[in-house]
């Protein structure tokens, strides 16, 4: 994803994967509200509509049973189910469409930055210089550790293993099974023809402890011994495609810069993965950063603007650790745990509550601290009707754009850097409003000097 951004921004990308092969894990089964809007907005929902299915059921947290609340604030309400080797997939192809290279079994062992860039080492002695570079290299970033990044949080207490494999049990069996289970244990399930393979089934089910060496999978026969634990019957599960495990540690780094480097998804951030916000949360990290990173590289950034990635993620990063841990005491199976969550599925039931709940999960209620101002400054802009079409199709291009229903305002000396769209239609109940590259709005009003103001903060200085 920040490959896609940095490209799209003219920015020469290299992509650094340890992998000689694309993984045939697929943990993250989807995308929320909120990256379903990051992907009009980039002009890459169509290619996922193609092959994932919509969804808009309730009990996204901690699998309470609600169905979302009406008139959610975006035009695009509904997730998608796609497995994440789709998504992978995808943003791959983009990245590439767009002229990024790609070089994989490249395992990065070492860096050094100075003030003018940051020089890698691979496995194999070889060296490559950049001017910035970004770990995105998952919960035991290397990159993290080798710039001294503390990852401060909590050790996993609880395991459950994870893995697609097949079955010789009939299907309604295993079904019931499942149902008798959940009822107590919710960290159980069997979920068949998962990302469309006939016959093959998603497996989660408790593992008995925390294993001591997590860097390896489990087996197969791990799983049969739970299975047997929690149902009574392995399921005859046989032939797996792919076994992992995961735990509830919940760490998050210091700081999402140093320098030169910079931080995203799970090697700034890791926590249980109950609500399904990791790889969407990595995703709006790319999304944020990278128009702020090209700026950087072109040299039109403001003082600041980098910096801002930090000062903005941190916290939306902070605020998922926290609702994972909150979901994690209400899958507890103790009598505390069972009331507290038989008390919050009543609160579900809330109109208010139902809607914070899903606007807090699936990320749309993400508002950036920019300052005093209007409600909606530091809030991303929905998909509004223009009278040009919609105003996500209007930010393909990844750059910022004014909404201007007075028709007296004007971006000269940023034209290189924001569009200018008049006559824009009722939906927008404002006067003006100034969006960032990733939507968010930076300024609303209905004076030119307040939109000179605003201007150079997020766009630099005028050009000459």
């Amino acid at each position: 994803m920040l490959a896609c951004e940095l490209r799209l921004a003219g920015v020469r990308t290299v992509v650094l994967e340890k992998l000689a092969e694309p993984t045939r894990q697929s943990r993250g089964r989807g995308l929320h509200v909120r990256s379903v809007e990051v992907m009009a907005q980039r002009g890459l929902l169509e290619r996922f509509l193609e092959v994932s299915e919509r969804f808009s059921v309730g009990g996204p947290f901690a699998g309470v049973a609600a169905p979302w609340p009406d008139r959610l604030d975006t035009a695009h309400p509904y997730g998608l189910a796609t497995p994440q080797t789709v998504t992978e997939r995808l943003l791959t192809e983009r990245a590439l469409e767009l002229g990024a290279e790609i070089r994989r079994g490249w395992e990065l062992v070492g860096l050094s930055q100075d003030e003018h860039g940051v020089t890698v080492e691979s496995a194999d002695g070889t060296l490559l210089r950049s001017r910035y570079l970004v770990g995105c290299d998952g919960g035991r970033s290397t990159v993290r550790k080798l710039i001294g990044v503390g990852f401060p949080g909590e050790p996993a207490t609880v395991e459950t293993l994870l893995g697609d494999m097949e079955l010789t049990e009939d299907p309604a069996t295993v079904a019931a099974a499942v149902e008798e289970v959940r009822k107590t244990q919710l960290r159980f399930g069997a979920i068949a023809d998962v990302d469309g393979n006939q016959g093959v089934y998603r497996i989660i089910v408790p593992a008995d402890g925390v294993a001591e060496d997590r860097t390896s999978g489990p087996t197969l026969e791990e799983f049969k011994e739970q299975l047997r634990a929690f149902a009574g019957t392995d399921f005859g599960v046989h032939s797996p495609r792919w076994l992992s495990r995961f735990g509830d540690a919940t760490r998050q780094a210091e700081r999402y810069r140093v320098g030169r480097v910079l931080l995203a998804g799970d090697a700034a951030h890791i926590h249980p993965p109950t609500g399904g916000q990791g790889l969407n949360l990595g995703v709006q990290d790319a999304f944020n950063l990278g128009w702020k990173l090209a700026a950087a590289v072109k040299g039109w950034a403001p003082d600041g603007l980098l910096e801002s990635y930090h000062a903005e993620r941190h916290p939306v990063g902070a605020a998922v650790l926290d609702n994972t841990r909150a979901q994690i005491s209400l899958l507890g199976t103790d009598p505390g745990a069972t009331a507290l969550r038989e008390l919050f599925s009543k609160l579900m039931e809330f109109e208010e509550v139902n809607r914070y709940v899903t606007e807090m999960i699936t990320a749309v209620g993400v508002r950036y601290d920019l300052g005093e101002g209007h409600e909606l400054l530091g809030r991303r802009m929905p998909d509004l009707e223009l009278k040009q079409g919609r105003l996500y199709e209007l930010m393909h291009g990844g750059r910022g754009l004014l909404l201007d229903r007075t028709g007296g305002l004007s971006v000269a000396g940023w034209a290189d850097r924001v569009d200018h769209v008049g006559d824009v239609g009722e939906e927008l109940d404002v006067p003006a409003v100034l969006l960032r590259p990733d939507g968010h709005v930076a300024w609303v009003g209905d004076d030119q000097q307040g939109l000179l103001g605003r201007l150079p903060q997020w766009f630099g200085a005028a050009a000459g």
